[in-house]
């Protein structure tokens, strides 16, 4: 992310989402707190992080709550994650694969652990087999047969598991949630807490309910501050006021929606639309200042889709360059080189970047002529002037 803020921001929400779920295992006197790994993020060194989980976990050990933990491709390959020691609550599967009793509960949890940062084959064999008449729950870190976004890990079909003979799959990797069978329970609970665009909306963990061997599975939310995407509409708009009264409406509706950090979109036909791209940066600050003073909002990108109330050609020539950059902008060749520079400038960005921006061949397409359009757009406003 590029704002430090921002960043910062979702640094410490993410913190305040696993705050949120342990106090919600206090409160509430649950028996078990599962984590299907990627506990950590990348390689990410921090003597503060590892002492703040111990912190979290311990408060658990002091409520009498038990931790049932497999590590995921990130956890494997970050130095802390082998280094700390956790309380005596938490329990680490290993890379073998285990069983263990809750207590003196009939109900048994099975674990495999990630050993290193890549796992090109199924783990599904390292399980043991369920206990008999009990309730067994599986943990599995895996991206199943393969998700958007996501290289392949522990890969597995839906089928396979559901004919494992295990009641409840607890899946980790994939950031998006998804129930994918109900009998039985197969669950990917997504992330608590989104760090950026491509993880929007609210986000929640899954809470079991055993009663009488039956499991019941609801959501519990955990996000503390929601990514989103907002429409601007300046439709009409004639006067500098008219645009600010349009962003005020449309940001104040989304205050009442909770925190948020906005991608805002500005929108629709005005006169006023040159302008608008001409001095789009003037138009973020005030978006922010907005935010700023509705103190649950940050804005993460402003993008200006705004166009102009005319539209039968002119002649001028101004719009006799516009179609000519047009033109050129659409040429095979123009895309060609375009594509190898693009390609080039997304290997430098960190991988998780990389996946927001262009996760495949069609997304990297739609992204550079979305760039080379709004090129020609700035180009026209900045030939246009203010006054146009």
């Amino acid at each position: 992310m590029k704002d430090d803020r921002l960043a910062a921001r979702v640094r410490s929400a993410s913190r305040q989402a696993l705050e949120t779920m342990v106090q919600f295992c206090i409160d509430t006197d649950v028996s078990a707190f599962l984590i299907a790994g990627d506990l950590y993020d990348g390689q990410e060194r921090s003597a503060k992080t590892a002492a703040y989980l111990v912190s979290q976990m311990q408060r658990l050990a002091e409520a009498g709550v038990r931790v049932f933990y497999i590590k995921g491709n990130h956890d494997a390959e970050n130095p802390i994650a082998g280094e700390i020691a956790l309380p005596p609550n938490v329990h680490v599967f290993d890379g073998r694969g285990e069983t263990v009793q809750l207590g003196d509960h009939p109900v048994y949890i099975h674990g495999v652990s990630f050993r290193e940062r890549h796992a090109p084959e199924s783990l599904l064999p390292k399980y043991p087999s369920p206990e008999p008449s009990a309730v067994n729950i599986a943990m599995m870190h895996t991206s199943l047969t393969g998700a958007e976004g996501h290289d392949l890990y522990a890969p597995c079909s839906v089928a396979e598991l559901a004919g494992a003979g295990f009641d409840y799959w607890a899946l980790g990797h994939v950031h998006k949630r998804q129930v994918h069978s109900q009998n039985p329970w197969i669950v990917m609970p997504g992330m608590p807490q989104g760090r950026d665009i491509g993880e929007a909306g609210p986000k929640t963990a899954s809470l079991l309910t055993i009663e009488n061997g039956k499991i019941d599975v609801s959501e519990v939310e955990t996000s503390v501050v929601e990514f989103r995407s907002c429409d601007c509409d300046l439709a009409g708009a004639e006067s500098d006021e008219d645009i600010r009264n349009a962003l005020r409406k449309s940001l104040r509706a989304q205050a009442g929606r909770g925190a948020a950090i906005l991608r805002l979109r500005l929108t629709g036909q005005t006169s006023l639309a040159w302008q608008i791209r001409q001095l789009s940066d003037a138009w973020r600050e005030e978006a922010d200042s907005i935010a700023e003073g509705i103190g649950t909002l940050w804005l993460e990108k402003m993008s200006v889709d705004a166009v102009p109330l005319r539209e039968t050609a002119s002649g001028d020539a101004v719009e006799e360059v516009q179609q000519m950059m047009t033109e050129i902008a659409a040429e095979p060749g123009f895309l060609e080189t375009m594509t190898t520079e693009l390609e080039q400038i997304l290997a430098l960005l960190p991988a998780d970047r990389r996946r927001e921006l262009a996760p495949d061949e069609g997304a990297q397409d739609r992204l550079l002529r979305e760039l080379a359009e709004d090129a020609v757009l700035d180009m026209t406003a900045r030939m246009r002037g203010q006054g146009a």
